[in-house]
């Protein structure tokens, strides 16, 4: 998968969540998607996804969990 069509399921994902869940979904997303955005910095995902720079700051947070967790055996494909 590609980092643009990793960063479009995103936004999809995202975008069609409750309000009151979108930070949540935000997180879970980029821990899927995560290997695939590995060259892609927190301001150029929040430019391709439509967020403001402020969510740069998450992105790179769950980029870097989301390595832990997969080491510790979870299966980003059935997020």
């Amino acid at each position: 998968m590609t980092p643009t069509l990793a960063m479009k399921n995103i936004k999809a994902a995202i975008h069609a969540a409750p309000r009151n869940d979108f930070i949540a979904e935000l997180h879970l997303q980029v821990i899927k998607y995560a290997e695939h955005l590995q060259k892609t910095t927190g301001k150029e995902f929040c430019e391709q996804v439509g967020l403001t720079p402020s969510f740069g700051t998450e992105y790179s947070k769950m980029r870097k969990i989301a390595e832990r967790l997969r080491k510790a055996g979870l299966n980003t494909d059935k997020i």
